[in-house]
Formats: C-alpha cells, structure tokens, sequence
C-alpha cells in the first residue's frame, strides 16, 4: 500500500506526516487490469491506475535498481499498525527468503512520497514490503516464468494477507505481471557484499568505471546497449557481472576526476545517472 495510504501507520514510527484516512483505497491490483499500449490512459485498470500520460519509450530497458550500501532509516523501521495489524520491520539487514503473491502500483500514487521520504515514481525500481528494512535491496522472481528484476524497498504495503510485496509500474511491467494485476513471486533480499554490490572504487590507475545500469537479465542489458548504441559510440560500454546482476560500465578511467567529467557528459546523453566503481 502507499504511504497516502500508510501514513497513520508511522505516527508513532516518526514516518507520518498526516491523519490517515480510513476509506483509504485497497491495493491497485485486487482487481485484474488489462494491459493497454503504453500512451493510453484508464482502460481496464482499477482506480484507473494504468500507465502515465508520458511513460518511457522503452520501459524494457529501465534498468534494474544497483544495490548499494545505504544507511537505514530507523524511525521507518520501528512497529507500526496498518489495518488494524501489528508489522515489526527488520531493523538489520539479514537474509530473507519469501513466496508470495506480488501486485502493484502506479500513476494513482506517482508523485507522492513513500514511507522512505522519496517521491514515488512509477517508472522506477522500486517496491513495498511490510516489513523488510527501509532501504534495502531485493531480488523478485516471477514463479510462472522465470523473470526477475532488482528492486529497491522504499516504501511499506501491501496491507493484506495475501499480498507479499507491491511493486512500481515498470517492476511489474518487467516481470509480466501488469495484466492480471499479480503473480505469484519469490523474493530474496541482497545484501552488502553480494552481487558485487556498492563497490567502493579506489583512485588508482585504469581502476575506475561507470556503471550505467544493473539487470537481472543479460538479455536486458545487452538490449540498453543496443537502445543507446548511437548516444554512446566511443565509449564501448560492456556487460560484467554474473549470478543474476549483469552491470552497463563503461571506461576505465585513471582518476576520479576523469570518471566523473565522463559521468556528465553521459547523463546528458542518455538521462541516467553513471555510478563510479571499480570492475
């Protein structure tokens, strides 16, 4: 559930910032939707909370979200009540493995902020787990057809008990699960040090590399190359990684500062935002 939806959930948690309202709406994906073209508004989604009025051209190529080591935020991962149940978070970053039904969110709540204080943005990797720690990183796995995706837990929902984990519009999209509205997933949480993940780059010669994207399909990262083939002629990225996080870099680079010069110029040929590591 959002956090419009969970706020009360975190006036004790120091999370909230308005009286929640008790007719609040149930997750988007109780009801099943049917998968329009991406530019069209409404149609059979429920609460019309289909795609925006803008959405990605390629949604496909969106890549997956990069774990990282991020401080956790405690005052969202203290006990809340959420219709009329108790949830106790986890307040360390621990193995979890889960099955369970996934459903998702998107346009209804796009622009609002999750209980992690971020604005929600459909578009990105994101989801919402009653109660893994907020932030930290999960691996989503569609049951029925083996796809997965790599995404960021920033949010709190869903509130039902047959609901393990609600996920962003492209998450969803990704996995397969926009038409009927839900599918039954496998959820593993990442932790720090696995998947090769927030590596701490050292400013060493021919050390530094950035890292455009990070995919849990190798098919996916090589279709971001081939999508930004003209915008990044010369800068020869390649796939690395293996095991379930195949990462875009590109370099290497002989300083930090060099990477970072690159890093600019990148971002303003194709709208992400390079993260510098070491390979």
């Amino acid at each position: 559930m959002r956090a419009i939806l969970f706020v009360a959930a975190f006036i004790l948690a120091g999370c909230a910032q308005a009286p929640i309202n008790s007719e609040a709406p149930q997750p988007v994906s109780q009801a099943p939707v049917q998968e329009p073209p991406h530019d069209a508004k409404g149609g059979g989604y429920y609460l019309d909370d289909g795609p925006g009025d803008n959405p990605p051209a390629d949604i496909a190529s969106i890549p997956d979200a990069t774990p990282r080591k991020e401080p956790l935020i405690a005052a969202c991962n203290k006990p809340y009540t959420a219709m009329g149940k108790t949830y106790t978070p986890e307040t360390r970053l621990e193995s979890y493995k889960a099955e369970g039904v996934a459903s998702w969110y998107g346009r209804r709540y796009n622009g609002q902020k999750t209980s992690s204080g971020e604005v929600y943005d459909m578009y990105a990797m994101t989801a919402a787990h009653p109660t893994l720690p907020i932030p930290s990183y999960a691996r989503v796995t569609n049951l029925s057809t083996g796809k997965c995706v790599i995404v960021k837990i920033n949010d709190r929902g869903p509130f039902r008990s047959d609901r393990l984990i609600d996920l962003s519009y492209t998450a969803a999209y990704k996995l397969g699960i926009l038409k009927n509205g839900s599918a039954k997933v496998k959820v593993e949480s990442i932790l720090p040090g696995q998947e090769n993940a927030d590596v701490t780059a050292v400013n060493s010669p021919d050390s530094l590399y950035l890292q455009l994207g990070a995919f849990s399909e190798k098919m996916n990262a090589q279709h971001f190359i081939e999508l930004h083939k003209t915008q990044l002629e010369g800068y020869s990225p390649e796939i690395v990684g293996s095991g379930g996080i195949y990462r875009v870099h590109v370099g290497p680079y002989s300083s930090r500062e060099e990477a970072s010069n690159a890093a600019e110029k990148i971002a303003q040929l194709i709208d992400v935002t390079p993260v510098i590591s070491s390979k």
